[in-house]
């Protein structure tokens, strides 16, 4: 009789049965590869809880969560009621990764950093009645050969095909939990490893879930060549550096490239010293984003808020500046301080967190401030990042954003995709503002 097998994302859930269903998600690969590497004897089941509830009284002999830091009340609820019903419960991801003592009390075990490299040894000492209380510290290099197993996922995600080339940032951003997650290394996949299993997806659409895609810019420029041949429409996440390089620009656009998530973060020189962004120049912002549009590709920019110098005016003169480069989409948010990061070590040495453990506050909502910043008060940082939201995208805004845009308009594919991550992140934003009560 086969074992059975409950993989669980967390969900977004806080106190009173308030929870935040999402509307637009993507695959969480990280599942997809612990069910390819869990053997056959296993029966494995999977529950989105982000879009779907939890099956409390499911029959199993494992549960194995991942959380991140804003879903850890609710990981914790669910580990905490499965493990009252005596079945060992498993805890990985990001959260148990940078608060390993806190995560260990409501576990039989964790899993620091990417759960791939130990998930084999760990069912096998479960199997042997000798289960650890932590595993990690093996590295961070994806898995030869693994091909994700999407035959679990029920539920209906965007339709692109995620896949990861390489893991670690090499960059000290003082507010990102990346390297706190990894370490300061990294590593990535045999490109041809990678093209092989693209050209065995056969989807056309692609997200690389890589933190930046070009850590190595030679070996990015050779993944560039090696996609050409297999005419994909690509999206991920990378630094604005890559709009400096005529010849990464060139490979970007002729390898399908469609938009790129970047951390823009702030519009004042001095913001951007103080995050550790030392690459990142306001005084270019215009020129690069120019080169990118030139070469047809979308920019999603992301933005925060919360540093000594913004003011009230910050966040509408922000929105303003994103309207007025078109770009694609724009997240606004406050200062979010992830334990691991220097943020957070010195928020708490200033005492100018609103709660040090946040992410256990059934009172915290979405885009709610944690910090108290210097110039203003947590509710005017929080009430200014939604007003940017807001600002930005308007139905007026949507459309002026389309006005002389050749990188949105110039194709009927980034049109449609334009106007659909548009429209759904409207819908997808004002579920969670009904969920937070706003």
């Amino acid at each position: 009789m086969k074992r059975r097998l409950l993989l669980i994302r967390a969900g977004f859930e806080r106190g009173e049965g308030r929870a935040y269903k999402a509307h637009v998600l993507m695959e969480p690969l990280g599942v997809a590869v612990l069910a390819a590497l869990t053997p056959p004897d296993w029966e494995i089941s999977f529950c989105d809880d982000r879009c779907q509830r939890a099956p409390m009284e499911a029959q199993a002999d494992l549960v194995a969560i991942s959380s991140c830091t804003f879903s850890a009340i609710r990981a914790y609820q669910l580990a905490d009621h499965y493990r009252s019903r005596g079945i060992p419960v498993i805890l990985g991801g990001y959260h148990p990764t940078l608060v390993p003592e806190e995560a260990q009390g409501h576990a039989d075990a964790i899993v620091l950093g990417d759960a791939d490299a130990h998930w084999p040894v760990l069912l096998r000492d479960l199997d042997a009645g000798r289960l650890q209380p932590r595993y990690g510290a093996a590295g961070l290099a994806p898995s030869p050969g693994v091909r994700p197993d999407r035959s679990i996922f029920t539920q209906r995600y965007l339709p692109l095909h995620m896949i990861q080339f390489g893991r670690g940032c090499r960059s000290r951003c003082d507010f990102c939990a990346i390297r706190a997650f990894y370490g300061p290394g990294y590593a990535h996949r045999a490109i041809e490893d990678v093209v092989a299993e693209l050209r065995e997806a056969g989807s056309r659409r692609v997200f690389f879930v890589d933190d930046n895609l070009m850590t190595k810019v030679a070996v990015f420029k050779d993944l560039m060549r090696a996609l050409i041949p297999l005419q994909l429409r690509w999206s991920t996440q990378i630094d604005l550096g890559c709009a400096n390089d005529p010849e990464v620009l060139a490979l970007m656009q002729a390898s399908g490239c469609q938009s790129l998530t970047i951390g823009i973060e702030s519009l004042h020189e001095g913001t951007l010293t103080q995050m550790a962004k030392g690459w990142n120049h306001a005084r270019e912002y215009e020129a690069q984003l120019a080169r990118l549009r030139q070469a047809g590709i979308m920019v999603y920019g992301c933005f925060v808020f919360g540093y000594p110098h913004d003011t009230t005016r910050t966040f509408r003169e922000t929105a303003q500046w994103a309207l007025d480069q078109k770009l694609f989409l724009a997240n606004f948010m406050p200062l979010m301080p992830l334990p691991g990061t220097p943020l957070y070590a010195r928020l708490v040495q200033e005492r100018r967190l609103v709660c040090e453990a946040w992410w256990q506050d059934p009172r915290f909502r979405w885009l709610d401030s944690l910090v108290i910043p210097e110039s203003m008060t947590p509710e005017e940082l929080s009430r200014g990042c939604r007003e940017a939201r807001r600002h930005f995208n308007s139905p007026r805004g949507i459309l002026a954003r389309l006005w002389r845009a050749p990188q949105h308009t110039g194709s009927w594919d980034n049109l449609m995709v334009y106007l659909l991550a548009n429209l759904l992140g409207r819908r997808d934003r004002k579920a969670k503002y009904r969920a937070t009560g706003d």
